[in-house]
């Protein structure tokens, strides 16, 4: 459970910064319902929301940012609600690939992308390969995703691995798993956010979450701000990351 308080970024602060931020954006329909509008203007106020907290992650120096687009549950949704989500997707993807590459955003995707059509799949393609290079920022997007298909994915992999000879049995230890899942060649991240009031994970990373600091918080996405976003940094950064060890045993680490 968080502790929310009312302190912004001290740019003084020397307490190092998660390195990598995961993000369930969550409220954009009730944003537009309190505000009597159709729940396309919430998806809409979200993509602005977004744009604005890369920006504010890029400058306080967040290596990672993976945020969680378009689950793979989200296909039970309206029909014309996931077709606008699909045209949106395109759509903001056009508009702010070139302002991301130009800020030395790599961006990312994962999830089963197979499903998607084939000019979202063109759009996605490109964004990598146009931005692949770049350094400042990874913002990866989890879009037709979720966390029990990627495990899934991960065994049908390594399994096969085996059946050709590839691997052994005895090979397949917590590392080579993790390396096999979505996002393996990054550091799993520090600090889970999820906006809107609700506190569960969603199917999102699950394996990759398992010692991430779980920060919930009332504000749905679209309000979503920079100084909310600093809130949950300074809140990261009073956690102790233990890691199964005990206080004592941090401390001789640290004084070491």
């Amino acid at each position: 459970m968080i502790r929310r308080n009312q302190r912004s970024h001290n740019p003084e602060d020397t307490r190092p910064n998660p390195r990598h931020i995961a993000i369930i954006m969550d409220g954009n329909g009730r944003w537009a319902k309190r505000r009597h509008l159709p729940r396309v203007a919430g998806h809409k106020a979200g993509v602005n929301a977004l744009r604005d907290i890369v920006e504010h992650a890029l400058a306080r120096g967040i290596g990672i940012l993976t945020v969680y687009a378009f689950s793979s549950e989200n296909w039970r949704r309206p029909e014309e609600e996931v077709r606008f989500l699909m045209d949106l997707f395109i759509t903001a993807l056009q508009e702010q690939v070139q302002d991301l590459h130009e800020n030395g955003v790599a961006v990312g995707f994962i999830g089963d992308r197979l499903a998607f059509s084939k000019k979202l799949q063109k759009a996605i393609a490109d964004a990598e390969t146009l931005t692949q290079a770049n350094k400042a920022m990874r913002l990866m997007v989890a879009a037709n995703y979720g966390g029990r298909w990627d495990i899934a994915t991960a065994c049908r992999t390594l399994a096969a691995a085996v059946a050709a000879g590839k691997l052994e049995v005895t090979d397949l230890d917590e590392t080579r798993i993790g390396r096999t899942l979505s996002l393996g060649e990054l550091p799993e991240p520090d600090l889970f956010i999820r906006t809107g009031g609700e506190q569960r994970i969603s199917n999102y990373l699950l394996w990759q979450i398992a010692y991430t600091e779980l920060y919930f918080t009332d504000v749905l996405w679209p309000d979503f701000s920079a100084p909310d976003l600093d809130l949950a940094i300074d809140w990261y950064k009073e956690r102790q990351r233990r890691f199964g060890r005990t206080p004592e045993q941090l401390a001789d680490i640290d004084s070491a």
